[in-house]
């Protein structure tokens, strides 16, 4: 799956979660720059994401990014390797 895409798929399960049409993410969005995005909302959006793809990340996986691009990095590497 190309890497646009997978930021798009994102983008959609954000504006979901967080129940606003007007967020639009990069690679070097970081939660500070979406309101909303607190702990509790980035334990529902890794769920969302989770679910979506079908796969699974470790703990250290999630606290490793700082950014949605390496989140995005995290799933295409998880998709090509299934």
């Amino acid at each position: 799956m190309e890497r646009v895409v997978i930021l798009s798929q994102v983008q959609d399960i954000f504006k979901d979660i967080l129940d606003d049409e007007e967020v639009i993410l990069t690679d070097k969005t970081q939660a500070p720059d979406v309101k909303g995005w607190d702990s509790l909302t980035h334990i529902q959006l890794v769920v969302g994401i989770e679910r979506h793809f079908k796969i699974r990340f470790t703990s250290r996986e999630i606290q490793s990014w700082n950014n949605v691009g390496e989140m995005v990095d995290t799933i295409q590497n998880r998709i090509q390797n299934s």
